[in-house]
């Protein structure tokens, strides 16, 4: 297993956390020094704040344990392509390298939408490596999504 097997086998635990609650399973870690500094998953729905992303949890938690907004030298694992909010706190934050599971064809910032992470206008630019543990991360969004289909189905049919 590789390194970014490892690190994104983290993220997806931490993905199956937010299925759990019944959020959209995306997952993050930050890592620092090979070691995992900070954990986070998606809690938009329960927290009804629509910023509460794994990667905005995540990045958080790994700046309240080092003190410093600025995250030099760490990396995160996120099982999604992320967004534009996300990929704007990564950027700030001065995450080094983003390691991601699935692509976003619709809204992913780092190569699918918007290549906001190696944009030459911010202040800073991180490296990227997109499809780690691709099938996994994949897989768990489509279940969730046709779970909900097929929820919302239903409840058509028991209520015409």
């Amino acid at each position: 297993m590789t390194r970014e097997e490892k690190y994104m086998r983290s993220a997806i635990k931490e993905a199956l956390k937010a299925k759990e609650k019944d959020e959209v399973p995306i997952g993050a870690v930050v890592v620092l020094d090979d070691k995992i500094i900070a954990r986070g998953y998606n809690y938009t729905e329960n927290s009804n704040v629509a910023t509460r992303h794994a990667e905005i949890i995540a990045i958080e938690k790994a700046c309240k344990k080092l003190k410093s907004w600025r995250l030099d030298g760490a990396e995160i694992y996120i099982t999604l392509e992320p967004c534009a909010m996300c990929a704007g706190a990564i950027a700030n934050a001065r995450i080094k390298r983003v390691i991601f599971g699935a692509y976003e064809p619709k809204s992913g910032c780092a190569v699918s939408k918007f290549p906001v992470l190696t944009d030459s206008g911010l202040n800073h630019s991180a490296e990227f490596c997109g499809g780690v543990e691709e099938k996994t991360c994949s897989k768990l969004l489509r279940e969730y999504f046709k779970e909900k289909r097929n929820k919302k189905a239903d409840l058509k049919t028991q209520n015409p």
